[in-house]
Order: structure tokens, then C-alpha cells, then sequence
């Protein structure tokens, strides 16, 4: 359904509608459709302006924009980006029917960085941090007809304001949805941290029987006698499987459900979900509505085994990803971030680290239905090798709000198996004593997190000698990166020494990696190792990945990264101002050789590629010829003749030495099984000087 005015039962994703505007007329029935769910609510996708907060003209236009919008998705000069304060304007349009006995509400999904809103120029409130929702109310400001919704949104750099360092750009808008919710004056809570208002707890889940707790924070208004609280678990094929109705005694509802022989969300294999739906009821009538999806699950990870789900060993073996697409920045749409589970998926992979901020809320409800475990962090950034650092004590207040708010409004997805605290916030040793020693606060942001939610685990990723923040967390995982061909020898070193000095603390990779260009290639036969190439891009990762692919006892193993991202403090590669350690460009168009490189590690089903494609031109008649391949054998055909036939090894990669090529057009063609990869490379010899 495409309207400007779309109303959804709350918890159901909105899938980020695109809409159109239409008639008073319409917004009004379906405004009065909605109350028979409890609320509606209206997405504000059109309808906005932005100017900046510099040019103050009165009555001046503002460019139209869209929502999810950011200013700066693009570098503005070199590798500067804008960091300002911009200011975003549309009307509200207010019936007699949403005033009637309702109240209002504004839920902003993310407003980078800190977003002051305004009501008819009446101050509603402030929000500090880029990467998790808020919500207002704005009943008492509003009035019938037409009214000014004003948004002065900053991403200036703030000492109280996450993230103060790291290797990715921040940017400023817009870049999540915007919604108006419309309730009765007896609510289910939208401001419980901007959550649901709906809490699953699992208190104890096994195949045989699972336990949990709906508790429920309702806004109430008037007197509780005639209210009643309803709770209805339907399973996937939206059968009830347990209903209660209890009388309403307070602002904080506990319903307990106990269910014989749950179905369990098992990741990948079977991510099984359940639908919960809470219904308020004043005199019988249902007055609000909140549905949200979850899965029963149970987890551990053991130091000497690695990450248990449900009982049986399941290794974490995945990507760090960023909400950044080239075009867009971090706002991006329903389709890019299910392009990105889509092309995850189709790795193998098993998790997701969500780097370094929690991200949009309809990509963990991807994570829930496609069964990719998440590792879910807030944007403690430290500095990821450049100077300064990422925690200085002005910023504690905030790290501890976005730190609930990211538990608090993610807490049903049964994705969500890990939080985070923190990313390299030390580079050496001797941060500790150049800049505010973060241990102490790191300690306390653990205690908090797991007072919210103890039923999951935290975490962070350190590129320091990790003894340094021992009882900081129940996990650890390093940053490390060993870059140079020959590398496995070190990896296994590295680790193998790493866990005798954990205190019993699991231990995992958070990221490792190497930069790769499809624009940058060198024939290894002939040509010196040349950084950021595609084909030592492949080197680096072989060497690591053949050295802890049989460490069963890391609970992760997390590759930098998914794709290119931006940094306006890289210098390197062919683009100044990316990251180029993806597995896919940044445009998404293009994977990597690397990307098929682990596809032929993880994913079972068969396939054969043939690397170095894209490096055509060719000055040297006899070349290798390297082939990632989960079938046991293949074949290289060069111009329709038959080269040879090797087996793939544990590696599943095979590589033809030797191979001669014609001068001129030569067509690569490989077949594994019944699969084939072709390719074409040209072959021009160097002129002799």
C-alpha cells in the first residue's frame, strides 16, 4: 500500500513504504480504520525541507528531501566532509478526529547525531546519538489544521555525544523513518526508551518446555478498574498457541506463558518465530495494540568449544557490516538493506557483527526471519589506528543511554545474541596514559547492560593487549590483522597464546582482514606484492583464514568487512576517503574475489569460480590460474582445449601453475561437476625497449 498516510499494527515493520501524498478526506478514514487496532501510525516519509542553520532568511525555502536522508553521502571536497547543523521542515496536517480522546506521538528510528525538535516553534525535546530511536509526545502542542514540525539536526563533532572517534563517517539527517503514532489516552508505553513497550523475557527454554514472561509498560491516564491486559502468542502459521487476559493493577504488567514443546529459533537451520500480541482493553473494548515476533532460543559459549545454540555447537563464522551505501551514506532503503542480508546469506555465513553502532531496526527483524546471529554494539569508538581517542568522561552519560536504549529496543529479536561495549578504544599501551583510562567506566557499562538484560552476553573488540580489560565483559574478541602473505604461521601463534592469558574469559576474532580494489591488480609470478590489489587481498585472507578455520574453541570469527565503506581519514587505494577491506564494492555492484573465496569455505552449495577476472590485460604469456570450488575436482579449459584436472583440497581452491596463454582474446573456462566459471583475459606482450 502506497499512501503518505499508512497505518500498521505497532511491531510490524513498516518496510519503509514509499508514499505519495493524498486527500484530508482518506488520511481520515484511515485514521478511523486504525482505532480498531488500538493506534495508528502515520510514516512522515514526504512532505520535508532542509536549509541550513547558517542562512537564517526568513521565509526562505528549503531544498525538498526525502526521508531517510543524509546530508553529507558524499565528500564535499577531497576527503572533507560536512560536519554542521541542518534544519528540516514539513507541515503536520491535524484532524478533529486525531485529537478526539488520542494522544500524539513522534518516534524517530535515528537522527545523526543530536536532533533538538520543535512544534509550532515550541521545544518538544532533545536527542543525543545517531544510531537508536526516540520518541515524543507532542498531544499538548499540536492543534486542528496545520501545524510546523521542526528538526535542527547537528552531526558536529561533541565531546558528550558518541561516537568522538573511528575509522567511518558520521553521517548527518534524517537517515532513519520518522513516524507520528496516534493512541488512545491509556497506552501500551512508546517511551520506555523508544522500545515497544514489550519485553519477551526467556526465563527458561528447552526443547521440552519454555518459559517466559511478557512484561508490558503501559502510559496510563485514568483509573485502572476497567482495564484489562490480553496477551496471544500465535505460532508461524498463526495459531494460537497461548492466550491470558489479566486485570490491569498497575503501570508494569508480568504475564507468564509456559509452552510445551516450543518450536526453537535455531539460527540458520530453522529461525522459527512466534508472534506475541498485547492488547489493552478498557471494558472489554480493545483500546491499543502491540504485536511483536520473537523466538525461543537458548545459548552459551564455552572457552575450550565455542558458541553453543540450543544445545549443539553452531561456530560463528561472518562479516562486520556498516549502514553505508555509496549514493545514500547511512540512509539507506527497505531494498539496500535486504540486498546486504541477501548477498551475507549467500556466503554462509552464520553472523553479523553490527559495526560499531546498533543499526535499523529492520535489518534485525531480517536477521530474526533469515536466522543470522547478530553481535550488536554501541559507537564506543576509539580512534582504529589514527590519533586521539574514543572515551574521554564527558561522554559516560550518553554511552549509558544509547547503551540502554540499544537493549531496551531490540530486546525481543531472538537475532540479538551479543552486546557490545566497545571498539579499540585503546591503540597502545600507552593510551592508558596519554588519555582517560576507559577500564573503570567499561566495567560499569557492564553492569548496567546486564542489570537490563541479563539473558545475553557482552562483549568488545580490542586491538591492545586484551588482559588489560579482563572482567570487563563475559567475552572478549581481538582486532588483529596480519596482512602479508606467510601469515598463518603468526595467526595461530597469536591466538594460541592469546587464550592462555584470558581467565577463563571465550575468546574470538572481531576482525581480520586485508584491502582489496577490483582496479588494482598484479600478476604474482612476475609483479612485487602491491597493497590494496585485488589478488593480495586473497593472499592475506587464505593465510589467515587456513590458520583459525580449525579453532573450534573461537566463539567468533568475524571478517573486516562486508563492504567499502567511507572514512575521510583514508589516503590509499584507489579512491581516497574509502575503506576498501569489503568482500563487495561499495556500490554493491560488484563481489569481490575474496567474497567467493569464503562462499567456497562456508556455503555448501556447489559452485566454482575463477579469480583475477577482472585482470585482463595481461603482458605475460604464461600465468597461473587460481579457482575457488567446493566440489572435490575441476577442469581448465584455455581457448576449448583441455589444460588439466586438479583436486580442490580442504582448502577448496585450486591453482593451475604454469598456464600459457595466446597472444590476444583467450577464454578462461573452468568446469567443477556440473558447473562451469568463464572468463576472458587478453594477453599483449610488453614492448621491449
Amino acid at each position: 500500500m502506497k499512501n503518505e498516510f499508512h497505518f500498521l499494527k505497532a511491531g510490524i515493520a513498516c518496510g519503509y513504504i514509499q508514499l505519495k501524498t493524498i486527500c484530508l478526506a482518506f488520511l481520515l478514514m484511515t485514521v478511523v480504520a486504525g482505532y480498531a487496532n488500538g493506534r495508528t501510525d502515520i510514516l512522515l516519509t514526504d512532505g520535508w525541507t532542509l536549509r541550513p542553520i547558517s542562512d537564517p532568511t526568513p521565509g526562505k525555502q528549503g531544498t525538498a528531501v526525502t526521508l531517510p536522508h543524509t546530508w553529507n553521502a558524499s565528500y564535499v571536497k577531497d576527503t572533507y566532509y560536512n560536519r554542521e547543523t541542518m534544519v528540516y521542515n514539513r507541515t503536520l496536517t491535524i484532524s478533529e478526529t486525531m485529537l478526539h480522546n488520542n494522544r500524539l506521538f513522534l518516534r524517530f528510528e535515528g537522527v545523526n547525531s543530536v536532533a533538538d525538535v520543535f512544534v509550532n516553534r515550541m521545544t518538544i525535546g532533545q536527542h543525543k546519538g545517531g544510531y537508536t530511536a526516540f520518541c515524543m509526545e507532542i498531544t499538548d502542542f499540536v492543534h486542528e489544521g496545520n501545524n510546523e514540525l521542526e528538526v535542527w539536526v547537528g552531526n558536529a563533532f561533541r565531546t558528550d555525544v558518541l561516537p568522538i572517534a573511528g575509522d567511518f563517517n558520521v553521517y548527518g539527517g534524517i537517515h532513519r523513518p520518522v513516524h507520528l503514532l496516534i493512541t488512545a489516552k491509556d497506552c501500551i508505553s512508546p517511551t520506555d526508551y523508544a522500545s515497544q513497550g514489550v519485553y519477551v523475557h526467556q526465563d527458561k527454554v528447552s526443547r521440552q518446555e519454555a518459559e517466559f514472561r511478557v512484561e508490558t509498560v503501559l502510559s496510563l491516564t485514568t483509573a485502572t478498574e476497567s482495564k484489562q491486559l490480553r496477551l496471544t502468542m500465535t505460532d508461524a502459521g498463526g495459531k494460537v498457541v497461548a492466550q491470558r487476559t489479566d486485570a490491569v493493577i498497575g503501570g508494569v504488567m508480568q504475564q507468564s506463558i509456559s509452552l510445551r514443546n516450543p518450536t526453537l529459533w535455531h539460527a540458520r537451520k530453522n529461525p522459527y518465530l512466534y508472534n506475541i500480541k498485547v492488547e489493552l482493553l478498557d471494558n472489554g473494548r480493545v483500546i491499543d495494540t502491540v504485536e511483536e515476533q520473537t523466538g525461543l532460543r537458548y545459548f552459551s559459549v564455552d572457552p575450550e568449544q565455542g558458541f553453543f545454540l540450543n544445545g549443539e555447537h553452531y561456530p560463528l563464522l561472518g562479516f562486520n557490516r556498516h549502514e553505508d551505501v555509496d549514493g545514500k551514506g547511512s540512509a539507506l532503503s527497505a531494498e539496500d538493506h535486504e540486498r546486504d542480508m541477501q548477498l551475507i546469506s549467500e556466503t554462509g555465513a552464520t553472523m553479523i557483527r553490527l559495526s560499531h553502532y546498533p543499526q535499523s531496526r529492520y535489518f534485525y527483524e531480517l536477521a530474526d526471519r533469515r536466522g543470522m546471529v547478530l553481535w550488536s554494539e554501541i559507537p564506543l569508538v576509539g580512534p582504529g589506528g589514527y590519533d586521539f581517542t574514543g572515551y574521554v568522561k564527558n561522554v559516560e552519560e550518553n554511552a549509558r543511554q544509547v547503551a540502554l536504549e540499544m537493549v531496551h529496543q531490540n530486546y525481543n529479536h531472538p537475532s540479538v545474541c551479543f552486546w557490545g561495549l566497545f571498539n579499540e578504544l585503546l591503540v597502545d599501551e600507552g593510551r592508558f596514559r596519554e588519555w582517560d583510562n576507559p577500564v573503570g567506566f567499561v566495567k560499569e557499562l557492564h553492569q548496567l547492560v546486564k542489570q537490563a538484560d541479563s539473558s545475553r552476553l557482552t562483549t568488545f573488540a580490542t586491538c591492545v593487549q586484551h588482559t588489560n580489560y579482563l572482567g570487563c565483559s563475559d567475552l572478549m574478541a581481538w582486532n588483529k590483522y596480519f596482512r602479508k602473505p606467510g601469515n598463518y604461521s603468526k595467526v595461530r601463534q597469536f591466538y594460541e597464546e592469546a587464550r592462555q592469558t584470558t581467565a577463563g574469559q571465550p575468546l574470538g576474532i572481531s576482525e581480520y582482514g586485508d584491502a582489496g580494489s577490483i582496479n588494482i591488480h598484479t600478476d604474482p609470478r612476475y609483479d612485487r606484492v602491491r597493497d590494496h590489489a585485488e589478488n593480495y587481498q586473497l593472499l592475506t585472507h587464505e593465510g589467515y583464514w587456513h590458520a583459525v578455520k580449525d579453532m573450534d574453541w573461537l566463539w567468533c570469527k568475524c571478517i573486516w568487512q562486508f563492504a567499502d565503506m567511507q572514512s575521510s581519514i583514508r589516503h590509499e587505494g584507489d579512491r581516497d576517503g574509502v575503506n576498501d577491506k569489503g568482500m563487495v564494492t561499495y556500490d554493491r555492484r560488484t563481489c569481490k574475489d575474496i567474497y567467493y573465496f569464503y562462499k567456497a569455505q562456508w556455503n555448501p552449495e556447489p559452485m566454482v569460480y575463477i579469480t583475477g577476472r577482472r585482470f585482463v590485460n595481461r603482458k605475460h604469456e604464461v600465468t597461473d590460474v587460481k579457482v575457488y570450488t567446493n566440489q572435490k575436482d575441476a577442469t581448465l579449459y584455455v581457448n576449448g582445449k583441455k589444460i588439466a584436472k586438479q583436486q580442490s583440497g580442504d582448502m577448496n581452491r585450486i591453482v593451475f601453475k604454469g598456464v600459457h596463454l595466446s597472444k590476444g582474446k583467450n577464454t578462461i573456462r573452468v568446469k567443477a561437476g556440473k558447473l562451469s566459471d568463464e572468463c576472458i583475459w587478453r594477453f599483449e606482450p610488453a614492448e621491449e625497449k
